[in-house]
């Protein structure tokens, strides 16, 4: 055997099963002999690696002369059963290989052994066996930067076509971080990377990984221009935008997503040199904000290029319920929603977070500029205006603007309450103990018409309703579904009114119920 012209060969191959699919490792069954893996790792500073082996008579390892001077197999036979054999390697300046073979019964069961010296350089994986692969493996990719999101770290996103994969920290030509300009990769530039994975709320990174390769893009965006001005920025209204580009390809073509293609259309491509320009239609926006990344693509006749740009619509502010809030897909669109401040949220030191609640539901205002300073508590009505976002799986407004507080609401005690005039202006947040659970006119009702005492005094409750906003028959059957009886404790919002001499809550909203014990 001329075991000097198969190492590099062998070493390649070898290289390829301990980085690729864990199948290679997975036991080998013969009737006769059986080993726990079939390719053995020896570190190239040396070391001992153990294979279980289980067979139905003696066995024997068959004496090879190529592989005896640096590797050490113990023990070299054995009876049936169920034996543990190593093998051993000293430190090692070159790389060695070697196949064993193990006879039993006439049959034969091989085990590649390895020690490789140099680094074996990992294959590329796709960005969909990167997504499907375990965490803590280091992985080589190949795509396009198809956007970047940070340019201190260097994180940005690899696409190949299969999947994507964001890029957290990548390290300069000196193995530095935050130095990631330096390297000059650019939207649309073919990169080679090389990290370990991690998955991170969900999201597949490579992290700090170090790049392989760069192939500069033949196409890319220098800008888009809005009304003649730079912008990414459409208004409300819609109207003309073109993109500026620089194509050393053969030609452009551009892919609008299908979503945008309802309110985005192309007016014409102008080319001359290497300088061409893209013009787009957009439409006028009735919903929330709206954006599309569109791709520019190029080719010199082997390989594809493409470069992409986002462009963005400003929208109408929809004014909504929590419910239909909570049923909207996490986007920059922007959303109004009035309720109760039901309570603060205390994990945000900046005290800017808290719970808003209506009938239909309650959603977390992460961070809403301006409520801190408003001065609002727990029991106002307030609107606020914000995105649909998401923090693990958890619905929350984000990037949210405190707007105002419609009323604030003083808590008073029904004996309080009973003196103040009345108002529709000045809410009130009130607590008692349901006395009775029919109307003024002694009737039973769906509406949660009531009354609640203090022990003392009692108060005439017309209408308690779910939550603020409720209209209809959201109004109804509030006190049923919960299983509301008299003797619970009761608090809630509303003005005062006076009908036919009776004093009265108006505008009940339900803040919090207790059953009694």
């Amino acid at each position: 055997m001329k075991i000097k012209y198969i190492i590099p060969a062998f070493i390649a191959v070898v290289a390829a099963v301990f980085t690729g699919c864990s199948e290679n490792t997975d036991p080998t069954y013969l009737a006769e002999i059986q080993v726990s893996q079939s390719y053995v790792s020896i570190p190239a500073n040396g070391g001992t690696v153990s294979v279980d082996l289980t067979a139905s008579s003696s066995w024997s390892v068959k004496e090879d002369a190529s592989y005896s001077k640096w590797l050490t197999i113990t023990p070299a036979q054995g009876s049936a059963g169920n034996t543990t054999i190593t093998f051993s390697a000293p430190a090692a300046s070159a790389s060695n290989s070697a196949l064993v073979e193990i006879l039993c019964e006439g049959k034969t069961q091989e085990i590649n052994v390895i020690q490789l010296t140099e680094k074996a350089e990992v294959p590329i994986s796709t960005c969909a066996q990167i997504v499907a692969g375990e965490d803590g493996k280091t992985y080589r990719a190949k795509g396009a930067c198809k956007a970047i999101a940070n340019t201190t770290y260097g994180n940005w996103y690899l696409d190949d076509g299969t999947e994507e994969v964001y890029i957290y920290g990548t390290l300069d030509a000196k193995g530095a971080e935050k130095n990631f300009l330096s390297l000059g990769i650019e939207v649309g530039d073919i990169v080679t990377v090389e990290g370990p994975k991690t998955t991170y709320n969900g999201t597949v990174e490579l992290v700090n990984v170090t790049v392989i390769n760069i192939e500069k893009s033949l196409i890319k965006v220098d800008s888009l221009m809005v009304d003649g001005v730079k912008g990414d920025e459409l208004p409300v209204e819609g109207g003309e935008f073109e993109a500026r580009i620089t194509n050393k390809g053969n030609g452009i073509s551009v892919v609008v997503p299908e979503d945008a293609k309802s309110w985005l259309s192309i007016t014409g491509i102008e080319s001359s040199g290497t300088n061409a320009v893209v013009k787009f239609l957009a439409a006028a926006n009735a919903a929330g904000v709206r954006e599309t990344t569109l791709t520019f693509k190029t080719t010199d006749g082997k390989k594809d290029y493409s470069s992409t740009a986002t462009i963005k619509q400003k929208g109408s502010i929809v004014a909504c319920s929590v419910a239909e809030f909570l049923a909207a897909p996490v986007g920059p669109a922007l959303f109004k929603i009035t309720g109760v401040v039901a309570d603060l949220y205390p994990s945000d030191k900046n005290g800017e977070s808290f719970y808003i609640q209506d009938y239909s539901g309650k959603t977390l205002v992460y961070r809403a500029a301006g409520f801190k300073a408003s001065g609002a508590k727990v029991g106002d009505v307030v609107t606020v205006v914000g995105q649909r976002g998401a923090y693990k799986d958890s619905p929350q407004m984000v990037s949210g603007t405190f707007e105002k507080i419609e009323y604030a609401v003083t808590q008073v005690t029904i004996e309080e309450f009973l003196a103040k005039p009345d108002s529709k202006d000045d809410y009130y947040m009130v607590t008692g103990t349901i006395s009775s659970l029919k109307s003024s006119d002694g009737k039973d009702n769906d509406y949660g018409n009531l009354y609640i005492t203090d022990g003392t005094n009692e108060l005439y409750v017309y209408g308690c309703y779910p939550g603020w906003g409720a209209t209809g028959d959201a109004r109804k059957f509030f006190i049923a579904e919960n299983g509301i009886q008299v003797g619970d404790e009761l608090t809630m919002i509303g003005y005062k009114s006076t009908y036919k001499g009776l004093i009265e809550l108006c505008g009940g909203t339900c803040f919090s119920f207790k059953h009694a014990e």
